[in-house]
């Protein structure tokens, strides 16, 4: 009777420590989110101090990470889980480099505002808020479908990546032309595209993190897998 008392202790600190990930996770996750937000309003608006507000911000996300690593590898150490256990964690571990790396593209859109010379080229920055807004809501939805650990609707959002993908390349269009119609505005037009670029690059994070749902509901990887495969699985 004592060993079945200490087994279920054991067992309940243990599901104790993975719902306290997953919550941190989570809370990373609307960390990031909330940067994305601000970094594109600061880019919008050329708000230096929102910018220099997300930049700052910028070492609370690498923090987050690095702790909940350091813990993901205790409770592995420790635990030894096995079966969906450690696909949770390993889910979890690789979710938060990629959320890290969405915090740095925020970094990269908010030293873009900073840029003094864009304010005679409002218009340039016209042409990233829609793919902006698109990435907000295509990251507000990847960390709904993490936090219900639905594979359903990440399969669905997995697709995002390919629309922002073909967004990005019209904006790529766009400004190429518009330095080739006015070469002294190259400069400027350079911050706009690395800032677009940073954009797109939330839209891989995002894919990435739909995938790492999919590999913990599933048990499978479906890395450099098709749309019509991910259905299949």
């Amino acid at each position: 009777m004592e060993n079945m008392n200490l087994n279920k202790h054991i067992s309940g600190q243990f599901n104790a420590e993975l719902d306290d990930i997953r919550n941190r996770v989570l809370a990373m996750g609307g960390l990031v989110e909330r940067q994305l937000e601000q970094a594109l309003d600061a880019l919008g608006n050329l708000d230096a101090e929102l910018a220099q507000k997300v930049i700052d911000g910028d070492h609370s996300v690498n923090g987050m990470e690095v702790s909940i690593d350091e813990e993901c590898t205790r409770i592995i150490a420790k635990r030894q889980p096995a079966a969906s256990d450690l696909r949770l964690i390993i889910a979890i571990s690789k979710t938060i480099a990629d959320l890290e790396r969405i915090g740095d593209a925020c970094v990269k859109i908010a030293n873009a505002a900073l840029d003094k010379r864009l304010k005679n080229q409002q218009p340039l920055l016209v042409s990233i808020e829609h793919m902006g807004r698109h990435a907000t809501r295509t990251l507000h939805s990847t960390l709904d479908a993490l936090a219900r650990m639905d594979a359903d609707v990440a399969i669905e959002l997995h697709k995002e990546d390919a629309k922002l993908d073909s967004e990005y390349e019209g904006i790529i269009r766009q400004l190429m032309t518009y330095m080739m119609e006015d070469p002294r505005s190259i400069p400027e037009v350079l911050d706009v595209l690395w800032a677009a670029r940073a954009v797109e690059r939330v839209g891989d994070r995002c894919q990435n993190i739909c995938e790492y749902i999919i590999y913990y509901v599933k048990g499978k990887d479906v890395r450099h897998t098709t749309y019509e495969e991910m259905k299949q699985i």
